[in-house]
């Protein structure tokens, strides 16, 4: 990933990492998903939530409520 984003939530769901990012877009805050998923065996590996490191702080405090 480039400089100047952090990942800030991952999971082997992907629908999880889809609603995170819907919840962020909400919030006008930009994301990237990068899918680490193997195409063969699709239960292995992670699907990761990247945000601009100027928006972790408010993007945790978001993601915080899906606990």
């Amino acid at each position: 990933m480039e400089n100047g984003w952090v990942k800030i939530f991952s999971s082997g769901d992907q629908y999880l990492v889809s609603i995170a990012k819907d919840l962020l877009l909400n919030s006008e805050i930009d994301s990237v998903v990068l899918n680490h998923k193997d195409s063969a065996y699709v239960y292995m590996g992670e699907v990761e939530l990247y945000v601009n490191e100027s928006d972790v702080e408010n993007a945790k405090e978001i993601l915080n409520q899906l606990n």
